[in-house]
């Protein structure tokens, strides 16, 4: 008899395209960018003027941390994007739900929600100023404003998304309609959401930064757009990177919803 075939273990290769953590990666490329700003400006390759050293820019930094400037900067800042950011949001995914749930919004309001999107939000500023005023009202609309078309639009796509037979056997079982949106679309279209989340938050601090640069005494665009105007570029590229560390802030809290709202995935 011939021997028996001899068995080989298959490795297993069904990762699924999930995605993993290289913790390491993100502070060497921002370590790196840094040198690489260092030896720039220290080599003379950059125009002081232009781009100040990275130790200028630490100490204008540092000063306005110890004179106390920068907490009403960012307090202004972090509660108009707050404000506006949740009306637009809030607003965003009823209208998206209720395009995904019914005929007549999906007939009705879609074709609007896709009419509003392209416009220039900051376009806009001025109007709501005539409407609302130069205080915080505008700010709030402008912000809000620009968060609800994107919003809508995630949480429209992941209710149509959802895979419809499961909501089908649900009203065979006679389950309310409250608790099938709350139980099986809801939790369907939550990845969706998280995106939308991600890339409305984006445009939030876009339009914060562009509304404080055009009508606000404290806030970081309005920083920004004073240390221009008096070519203090150290005060400047300081105000720059807190908004970039806005970004930083903003998807590490959607980094942790999604690890908490979608394990099961």
């Amino acid at each position: 008899m011939s021997p028996e075939p001899r068995l080989r273990e298959v490795p297993f290769r069904g990762g699924g395209f999930a995605p993993g953590s290289r913790r390491i990666a993100a502070p060497l490329t921002f370590a790196a960018l840094v040198v690489l700003w260092w030896v720039a400006t220290a080599r003379g390759w950059i125009s002081p003027l232009a781009l100040p050293r990275p130790g200028e820019v630490a100490t204008a930094f540092v000063d306005m941390v110890v004179s106390g400037e920068i907490w009403h900067h960012l307090g202004a800042s972090i509660r108009r994007l707050a404000v506006g950011w949740v009306l637009g949001a809030s607003a965003g995914i009823v209208v998206g739900f209720a395009i995904g749930l019914s005929t007549l919004a999906r007939s009705t309001a879609l074709p609007l929600v896709s009419a509003l999107f392209p416009i220039p939000k900051i376009a806009l500023l001025p109007l709501f100023i005539v409407w609302f005023g130069i205080g915080e009202a505008s700010k709030y609309a402008t912000i809000a404003f620009g968060v609800f078309s994107p919003m809508a639009i995630a949480a429209f796509g992941g209710v149509d998304g959802v895979d419809r037979s499961l909501i089908r056997m649900a009203q065979s079982f006679g389950v309310p309609t409250g608790d099938i949106v709350r139980k099986i679309v809801l939790p369907g279209a939550m990845p969706a959401l998280l995106s939308g989340v991600r890339i409305s938050a984006s445009i939030g601090i876009i339009l914060l930064t562009a509304a404080e640069m055009i009508g606000a005494e404290h806030g970081v665009g309005a920083l920004v757009l004073s240390a221009g105007n008096l070519m203090q570029t150290d005060r400047l590229i300081a105000g720059v990177l807190i908004l970039a560390g806005f970004g930083l802030v903003v998807a590490f809290l959607i980094g942790v919803a999604e690890r908490r709202l979608l394990r099961w995935r």
